[in-house]
Formats: C-alpha cells, structure tokens, sequence
C-alpha cells in the first residue's frame, strides 16, 4: 500500500474536526420542548430567545439546555396539616404547571431545570397550609373544598408567576380527618337532619290546627247568625210541617195526648 501523500493527514485531521464541531454545533428541540441558549463567552444565558422547535446551529462552545413545555401535571399528597382547631388533615392534590415559555431564560437563570422541586412543591406546600390553617374540621369536612381549591390555586399562581412558572390548576383530590372526627361530624349532621324533620312535622301540625281553629271559628259564627234567626213562629212552623210529615207516613201509629209547650202536639207510639 502506498503512503498517504503529507497533505493528507492534516486534511483528514480538518475534516475529523470539522465533523466533531458540527455534531457538537448542531441541535434538535423535540416537539413539546423550548430551548434556552447558553453562551460561554457573551454573556450567559440568552435572556431574550427562546428557542422552539427543530434543528438549530449553535457554537461548539456554546449549549443548549431544552426544557419541557407542555402541561404537566403532578399528584401531592401533602404532609400533615392543621386545621384551625388543632386537627391533622390529609390532602391530596393535582397540580399542573408549565415554564413561562417566553421567559424560559429567565427561568433557567434564576431556579433551573428542577423549578417544580425547588419552587412549585414548596410554594404549594405554604400556601394550602396556611389557607387550610383558616378553617374547622367540620367545615373542612363539609362544604369548603371548593372554597379551597380555589383559594390554593389563586394564591400560588400569583407567587409562581413572579418565577416564571405557570401555574394552570390545582385539584383538591382528597380532605381526610381522623377517623373519630368524621363519625362525630356524621352523628352531628344526622342529628341536625333530624332536628329540621321534626321542626317541619311541628310547622305542618300547627299549621294544620290553625286551620281547624278557624274552620272551627267559623261555624261557631255561622250557627251564632242562623240562631239569631229563628224566631219562635218560625220554629212552630217548622215543627208543624215535621209533625204533618210523620203523620203521613204508612209506617207510623200517631198519638195526640195533649200539647206541648210550645203548643205543638206531643206524638208518641211509631212502627
């Protein structure tokens, strides 16, 4: 085999080199990833580009560090909080989140690629302890998650937002109270339940007697207004017209003895 003429071990040598620089210069940014662009000797971080998708040419002595930005979404369960009465609470949560794509440098300058452990947890953590700290057991138990859930999403938004994370919900999956507390809630709410069963039962029975009351009332008034008008020669002719009635009936034996007070006949004997 013949030697390499001189000039071409240093043209080989060029184009190992070249070859090396161009996989170290030459980066992808998947899909679903933003780039943040380091800069060895001008400057740091470029603070003012982030880099999107695709193929980027960047000096060797440069980096690109890439970043995941789309929603994600991480499960909690939170360490033992304290209501406002002094009781252990479990919570579990759902938290999503992305970077602040057009602060991606930023992000990078100031927390780095671990921002959910060294800034999201923490701050969630805070926050739903100090919120949580505002209500009983009961109402924790009872009518509150909403309340909460809200109140832990606007209030960590707000302190993420400053370290250029989006904060995009929080899911209160779970409030759990010691066993004891929930059956004294239960036996409390069955109770009450109870309580407004009876006060309906009550309403309906006075109701009901307030209505006889006045049925009662009225009929009172009514035989008060038809005794007024009965006189006694009214009353003797209603007697006379009862009296020729019965005397007409087949099954009837009429006896006259007499008269009566009121001058009506007194009739005995009947079949």
């Amino acid at each position: 085999m013949e030697k390499l003429p001189k000039v071409a071990l240093p043209v080989m040598f060029g184009i190992v080199v070249l070859i090396i620089l161009f996989a170290k210069s030459a980066v992808t940014i998947d899909s679903g990833e933003g780039g943040v662009l380091y800069k060895q000797f001008s400057g740091g971080v470029d603070l003012e580009n982030t880099y999107g998708e695709g193929f980027h040419i960047v000096a060797p002595w440069n980096s690109m560090i890439k970043y995941e930005v789309r929603d994600q979404s991480v499960q909690e369960q939170l360490p033992a909080l304290l209501s406002v009465d002094g009781l252990p609470i479990e919570v579990d949560l759902t938290i999503q989140y992305k970077p602040n794509y057009s602060n991606l440098g930023r992000l990078h300058q100031t927390v780095g690629v671990d921002y959910y452990i060294r800034k999201v947890k923490p701050a969630i953590n805070s926050v739903a302890r100090s919120i949580i700290g505002q209500y009983t057991a009961e109402e924790l138990y009872s009518s509150k998650k909403n309340s909460i859930q809200n109140e832990i999403q606007e209030q960590t938004k707000k302190d993420l937002s400053a370290v250029y994370i989006d904060l995009l919900q929080v899911l209160v999956e779970k409030i759990e109270l010691p066993e004891k507390i929930t059956a004294a809630i239960e036996d409390k709410k069955t109770k009450e339940q109870e309580l407004e069963k009876y006060k309906y039962l009550l309403q309906t029975a006075e109701k009901e007697a307030e209505r006889q009351r006045v049925e009662a009332d009225g009929k009172a008034i009514a035989n008060k207004i038809l005794s007024a008008s009965l006189t006694d020669k009214i009353l003797q002719e209603k007697g006379i017209e009862a009296t020729l009635k019965l005397s007409e009936s087949p099954n009837s034996k009429v006896i006259v003895i007499g008269s009566g007070d009121s001058g009506m006949p007194i009739i005995l004997g009947n079949q």
